[in-house]
Parts: structure tokens; sequence; C-alpha cells
């Protein structure tokens, strides 16, 4: 090892502390833009409202083709699972929402 040689914890110890260094500069640098764009937000008008509540969904007619209903949601989950449609079995369906 030479004079001008520096140790290995020297450098290690620099290129730690230049990563954590540049890491705090982006951290600092994320909060004074936050900053801004707040300030920006409160001079800007308030165009938004909060949106409203919709009423509930009156309540639907029975399904008509029941049937044809369970034949196509039978037909997604097999295409999903990828087996046959005659692997699946559905027993019952209720409204979720």
């Amino acid at each position: 090892m030479t004079v001008s040689d520096p140790g290995m914890g020297l450098v290690i110890g620099m290129g730690l502390g230049t990563v954590f260094v540049g890491l705090i500069c982006i951290i600092v640098i994320c909060y004074i833009m936050g900053a801004i764009i707040k300030l920006f937000e409160k001079h800007a008008p308030a165009e938004e409202s909060k949106p409203e509540l919709q009423a509930a969904p009156a309540e639907s007619a029975p399904i008509e083709n029941k049937g044809e209903l369970i034949a196509v949601i039978s037909a997604v989950i097999a295409e999903d699972l990828g087996e046959s449609v005659e692997a699946i079995r559905i027993k019952s369906i209720r409204k979720v929402s």
C-alpha cells in the first residue's frame, strides 16, 4: 500500500456517505415540491365539489332468462379456470349489491 492509496474503509465510508447524502437531498426536494404544490392548490379556485351520494338503485325485476344467465356465468368461470363447462356446477346465485 502506497501513501496515495486510500484505505478500504475510507472508500466504503465515502461511498455510503455519498449515497445517504443523495437520499437526504431527494427527501428535502420532495418536501419542498410538496409545499409548492400546496401553495398553488390553496390559490386555485375550488371547482370540484364533493360528489353527491347517489340514490340506491330501485329493486330490479326478477331475471327473465335465468338459465341463460347461469350459462354465461358458467362459461366465463370455465374460461378463467381453463376447464370444461361440464366440470363446473353453480349451486346458487345471489345479488351482491
